[in-house]
Parts: C-alpha cells; structure tokens; sequence
C-alpha cells in the first residue's frame, strides 16, 4: 500500500477504468465546502471519473484522506484498523 493512500499502488499498471471509485453512494453536496458528504469528492472531480486518465483519479485518492468536512475528523474515509 502507499503511504497516504488506502487504495495502494495496483491501479498504476491499470487501465483508468480499473481504479475503484471513493463513491459510497451517499451523494449529498456540503455547501460551504463544495465536496460530496460521501467521498469527499468535487462535484468536478465526481463528474469527470469516468474519463480521467489513473494517474487523475489516483491523484484525487490520495488528496481524500485529507479533506473534511465542518465537524468531521480528518481521515474519515482511511480504513478502519483491524482487531
């Protein structure tokens, strides 16, 4: 896995379709922010997914863990350590 990022390095040898969309389907756009309450994400960034090269959507993973929104810790979207 790479520092920062909980989605690891496959998807740089991976055609762009193959690198996992943030997408929780909770789409809900914070105003004063203007990211999705659920991945964190543009609405830019939502509506340009599909035809952004892997290195655009690797790029918008790993700036994820940082963002938050009013009221929210930072890494709300990192996985949760195992038992």
């Amino acid at each position: 896995m790479t520092a920062g990022s909980p989605y690891g390095t496959f998807a740089t040898r991976a055609p762009s379709h193959a690198v996992p969309s943030p997408c929780v389907s909770i789409c809900q756009i914070d105003g004063p922010s203007g990211l999705c309450r659920g991945c964190l994400r543009t609405l830019d960034e939502i509506a340009g997914w599909s035809s952004a090269t892997s290195a655009q959507k690797l790029a918008i993973l790993q700036q994820l863990p940082m963002r938050q929104l009013p009221g929210q810790s930072p890494h709300a979207l990192s996985p949760e350590p195992s038992p």
